[in-house]
């Protein structure tokens, strides 16, 4: 017996073996395409009923069965599962070109398209309607045969390369390790972070300590280790992932990865990948994102170029380091932080225990919108860390199941992210619940320490929990629309925004108490916090802008006569460069986001949301940072509608005007409030 094959509520994790995934996948395969037959061969005329709604609820049960695969494919891996998706990916691909370059099916849904004005249908149906249409519209089905074959092919192919990238770069961060057994090569970390190191060590039965390239091992080096050798061998080997000319290079992939969209995009009429893909976001063009960069860069590149003077000046007047590398900037940076606004994660750790963070986020999000998170011990899970709970409203009403798994693992790779295993939506007058989950890689607990978070990952649990938010207050007919299913630029608005009461003193109250003690934070850290809040601000915006703008300088171009990923790289990252060029390392053979995830033209969409984020907030702090007025209208114009209407709609109903770029920048410290700019 197959569990994937037999209805199930929750994913029956523990009855799964990886054998039983490719067979799942291909009955599956077999039922959604029997079910896109029996559409087409419907005699009946085309209704939205029986084509577009059919459509949304065909293959429901291979959604199912993918969601699991890929979650576990990114959060507990194996080689076998790895093998798996490697032979999965191309059939899905396939199937989902049988569907968008399937002509009848297209004959059909173009007629209810067609006849869309006379329908009587609602804003969501028409959304609905027109996702439809655009999928096959956008995705080949107008293509001459010839293309058609082509398009399938580049498809096929595109999918096992992204798998590949993603494989290699969790494998080049497993397999690095700093082993250290000499005292003097830890001198400078806290002694949590070296008992972390020690205890690693222990594990894979060495003496003395051992760093990783996993970010709670890798950040804490970098940050506090004094010996520069070895935080320059660090960080090389951190930047250098899939740069190696070896079996896990990457550099091929990347280019192959780029040429094959561009052809791509080509073939369905676009000038470029950026092209393609922007059509269906906020910004609509790349000009338009190109724009936006620029602007910001303006703006934050005075200050962080003088920013970078001072970090520079700081180091030579504290070591007499001549020249700044990018191994000394977090080191000086903390240190610098540390002098000018007495404040250090080492003093800030002891008041973010993991569980009083979560217990925190629970609070926050039931001040806001009502929520009850009640721990459960008898959901199937995919790995003991995982931890479950059922999510209930005001009136006791059941609104989502929650996972949460917050430590690496070799299986695990890096970052953070949220996922549903299930998604939202009402069919047959019943609305089916989300399952939802977050990601990430916090600190462990050690043998004398619970795990103590970072500031960072404080606001990391924060914002991965508000993109939760999203899934989890989801309230639509359709899934496709549902949670996360928005414009990519739009889907960080939630999880941004939810990062800001992080920093507020009447937020921090309600979670932020001493480990051991029990006591509050103290007053004076609140204050240091939201003063250090806007700390090389300039630096930081300019490290995001130099990502959208690679992002760019590979989806928004020709990409046919790039031979050499360095070179291009290096000119993409031309004004955005403070720190020396070190040609050992590349970023874009282990920028996972835009050459395996979804963030390919989209990377600006981080920058873009923080408008939305920073104009949303300060309507929040006008009223009152737990006003319930403002949270509901957040929750019934944006949360719940998923991607039901046009976003720029849904924010202006929640917020009444358009998002203004100067509320970032204000927030940011990069604009006098007498200065003005234009707005997106």
């Amino acid at each position: 017996m197959n569990p994937l094959l037999e209805p199930f509520d929750t994913a029956p994790f523990s009855k799964i073996k990886d054998e039983h995934f490719k067979p799942a996948f291909l009955r599956a395969i077999d039922e959604a395409r029997a079910e896109i037959d029996a559409i087409t061969e419907n005699p009946e005329n085309p209704t939205f009923e029986n084509t577009i709604e059919a459509l949304e609820f065909s293959g429901r049960q291979l959604d199912r069965i993918s969601s699991v695969f890929f979650n576990l494919n990114s959060a507990e891996t194996n080689e076998h599962i790895q093998k798996i998706a490697q032979e999965v990916s191309p059939l899905l691909s396939e199937f989902g070109n049988d569907i968008t370059l399937n002509t009848e099916l297209f004959k059909k849904v173009k007629s209810v398209y067609d006849e869309k004005d006379e329908l009587d249908l609602s804003p969501e149906q028409i959304m609905l309607l027109d996702k439809k249409y655009k999928s096959f519209s956008r995705n080949g089905a107008n293509l001459p045969e010839d293309k058609k074959k082509r398009l399938r092919e580049i498809d096929a192919e595109l999918s096992k390369l992204k798998l590949t990238f993603g494989e290699n770069v969790l494998a080049e961060t497993n397999k690095y390790e700093l082993h250290l057994t000499d005292e003097s090569d830890v001198e400078g970390l806290p002694e949590g972070e070296k008992e972390a190191a020690a205890q690693l060590a222990e594990a894979r039965e060495k003496e003395g300590w051992l760093v990783t390239l996993n970010y709670p091992s890798y950040i804490p080096f970098m940050k506090y280790a004094e010996n520069r050798e070895l935080r320059k061998e660090l960080s090389l080997a951190f930047g250098s992932k899939g740069f190696h000319g070896d079996e896990l290079d990457n550099q091929k992939n990347v280019l192959k990865i780029a040429k094959l969209r561009y052809e791509r995009a080509n073939l369905l009429g676009y000038k470029t990948h950026a092209d393609f893909v922007l059509e269906e976001r906020m910004a609509e063009t790349p000009e338009k994102v190109r724009e936006f960069l620029q602007e910001l860069l303006e703006k934050a590149k005075p200050a962080a170029e003088r920013e970078f003077k001072q970090l520079e000046e700081f180091a030579n007047e504290l070591d007499g380091i001549d020249r700044l590398e990018k191994w000394d900037g977090s080191y000086y940076s903390e240190k610098l932080k540390q002098k000018l606004f007495d404040l250090d994660d080492e003093k800030l750790k002891p008041y973010f225990k993991l569980e009083n963070v979560i217990a925190g986020v629970f609070k926050v999000s039931e001040l806001l919108f009502g929520l009850r998170f009640e721990e459960v011990f008898d959901i199937d899970k995919y790995h003991e860390e995982v931890k479950t709970y059922r999510v209930y409203d005001q009136a006791n009403n059941f609104i989502c199941l929650f996972y949460a798994d917050f430590h690496p693992r070799e299986g695990k790779r890096g970052g953070a992210w949220m996922t549903t295993y299930r998604p939202q939506y009402i069919r047959n007058g019943e609305n089916v619940r989300p399952h939802v989950s977050n990601v990430c890689n916090f600190t462990r607990s050690t043998s004398t320490k619970p795990s103590l978070l970072t500031f960072n990952e404080v606001t990391t649990l924060f914002h991965e929990f508000g993109h939760g938010l999203h899934g989890m207050l989801a309230n639509t007919v359709y899934p496709s629309l549902s949670g996360t299913s928005v414009y990519w630029d739009f889907v960080e608005l939630p999880s941004q925004v939810m990062e800001n009461w992080c920093y507020e003193k009447e937020a921090l109250e309600l979670f932020a108490t001493h480990y051991e003690t029990g006591d509050p934070i103290p007053m004076e850290l609140i204050e240091k916090i939201k003063d250090s809040a806007t700390f090389q601000e300039g630096m930081q915006t300019l490290r995001q802008l130099s990502f959208g703008l690679l992002d760019m300088a590979w989806h928004g171009i020709d990409p046919t006569d790039i031979s050499d990923v360095k070179t291009h790289e290096v000119q993409a990252f031309k004004g955005t460069r403070l720190y020396p060029e070190t040609p050992e390392t590349c970023m874009s053979t282990a920028f996972a986001h835009i050459f395996q995830g979804g963030y390919s033209s989209g990377y600006y969409s981080y920058k873009w949301a923080e408008v939305l984020d920073a104009d949303a907030f300060a309507y929040f702090k006008e009223e009152g940072i737990f006003n319930k007025e403002v949270a509901t209208k957040f929750k019934d114009n944006v949360l719940s509608q998923g991607g039901t209407e046009n976003p720029m709609l849904l924010y202006k109903r929640f917020r009444g005007a358009e998002p203004k770029v100067e509320a970032l920048l204000e927030r940011a410290g990069l604009l006098k409030k007498t200065d003005m700019v234009s707005s997106k």
